[in-house]
């Protein structure tokens, strides 16, 4: 089976937008449902996808943080290019370190991180999480096992700057995390399996802002934005969005 590569995404609704940031492996499907939710409640929503993302595991290693964080970057520029002058930031994961830069670095309406990491003693989940995600995707394009396996292990042999890269990209944001001042909600999945969940109490401690929440929720993994409780997670993301002082 030949996997579709899956694109960016922008859905139009009202003056309000918000920029949706996937997380690290994933792609737009991440964000998309939460997009639909917005979307319906009257917020545009844009999500751009990073290089070497929804590609074969191959391209992932091959890209840097520092390009992921050009197409951040960009993403936002789309948004204002479109006309939107106020726009929030939400990211899953990775996305959220990189909405947390954006929000240090520019101008954002708020910033809503989702089970994002802190810490880099990670290192350990997160290679585990990119040898589960390059696994998968090589069964998905029907090869035998053990070409899988040689495939596999031959790409965590050849992954190890590019993790050296993403944890100084982390640690950076974490130093820096105490230059936020913009309105902030930081959401953290009780079960999740690939970050220290830790993280969300730093990023609630050490941010600037007046205005900030933080929420758990009990019975979700790692990739809240598609399981159990993630109706609940939009409807609270739409709830804080609907606190912003918007203009329009």
């Amino acid at each position: 089976m030949k996997v579709k590569a899956p694109q960016p995404f922008t859905f139009e609704a009202g003056p309000r937008a918000v920029l949706l940031l996937h997380g690290f492996t994933g792609h737009s499907a991440d964000v998309r449902m939460l997009g639909r939710f917005l979307e319906k409640k009257g917020y545009t929503s844009h999500a751009p996808i990073y290089r070497g993302h929804g590609l074969p595991p191959e391209n992932l290693i091959e890209a840097t943080p520092e390009e992921w964080w050009e197409d951040v970057q960009a993403g936002f520029n789309h948004l204002k290019e479109l006309g939107y002058k106020e726009i929030a930031v939400a990211g899953l994961s990775l996305g959220g370190v990189l909405g947390l830069k954006l929000s240090y670095s520019t101008q954002t309406k708020a910033v809503i991180t989702m089970c994002s990491p802190m810490f880099f003693d990670n290192e350990t989940q997160l290679t585990k999480g990119f040898q589960a995600f390059a696994k998968e995707y090589k069964e998905l394009n029907g090869k035998e096992e053990k070409e899988i396996k040689r495939e596999v292990d031959l790409l965590m042999d050849n992954s190890e700057e590019m993790f050296q890269q993403l944890g100084s990209f982390i640690t950076e944001v974490k130093k820096n995390v105490d230059t936020v001042y913009t309105p902030a909600m930081i959401i953290q999945a009780q079960k999740d399996e690939m970050i220290n969940t830790d993280s969300a109490n730093y990023i609630y401690d050490h941010i600037e802002s007046e205005h900030k929440t933080i929420k758990w929720y009990e019975d979700s993994g790692h990739v809240i934005t598609m399981g159990k409780e993630k109706e609940q997670v939009f409807e609270d993301i739409y709830q804080f969005l609907e606190t912003l002082d918007w203009k329009e």
